[in-house]
């Protein structure tokens, strides 16, 4: 028994790639980024008898955040983000809300810090590193769970290479020093699980980076 990634798409303004980090002997998981329809998580989670134990966050852009509150609600249990994310959470401007329709808010989260290990109680299988990566936003994180080898990326990395920089508190520099620094020293067939696209490898978005910036249709720029 170990460890498996389940992914579920929830389609809101934007369809976004919510994760499961599931314990396969327990059935205890972590949740990433539940973006939209809280019900299709909670389905999934009856279905598969599995016990999650917290909610987890990339970032906290709406599309990421908006089934969060009915879960939590659902559940019972703490959702967690980086110690950037309050201002993202509690801002509907920062975290996009506003300017599609409907204001959000979430208050009350635990923080965590680049380098800290989130596990799902003791003798688990399941063991996320975090890895602060901001650049798209500055709360970003990657989530890198070595026994699966994959990170889960949010929004810093899409298939075709790194994230876009274009919204409020979006810094090219700074996403370029994270994909150097956290990302691209990952072992090359490490997996990115992204919020918007199909899987990628360490290796593909090291070939991405390298293109010269010139390069039209750069997403960094």
């Amino acid at each position: 028994m170990g460890v498996q990634v389940r992914p579920l798409l929830a389609r809101g303004v934007f369809a976004t790639y919510g994760y499961f980090v599931v314990d396969e002997e327990t059935g205890h998981a972590f949740l990433i980024d539940p973006g939209a329809q809280a019900d299709l998580f909670l389905r999934a989670v009856r279905g598969h008898d599995w016990t999650v134990e917290a909610i987890v966050l990339t970032h906290g852009h709406f599309d990421h955040i908006g089934a969060v509150e009915e879960l939590r609600a659902a559940w019972g249990i703490p959702v967690l983000a980086h110690a950037e994310s309050e201002r993202y959470l509690t801002d509907p401007y920062l975290n996009l809300s506003a300017s599609h329709g409907a204001p959000l808010r979430v208050r009350g989260v635990e923080k965590f810090q680049h380098g800290d290990r989130l596990t799902l109680g003791e003798g688990s299988n399941v063991e996320l590193e975090v890895l602060h990566v901001p650049g798209h936003t500055d709360d970003s994180c990657a989530f890198y769970c070595r026994r699966v080898g994959a990170a889960l990326v949010g929004d810093t990395v899409y298939e075709g290479g790194p994230g876009l920089t274009v919204f409020p508190t979006g810094d090219a520099d700074k996403l370029r020093a994270s994909l150097d620094t956290r990302l691209l020293t990952l072992p090359d067939g490490t997996e990115l699980l992204s919020g918007h696209s199909r899987p990628t490898t360490v290796a593909r978005l090291r070939r991405a980076v390298r293109r010269p910036a010139d390069v039209p249709g750069d997403r960094m720029s």
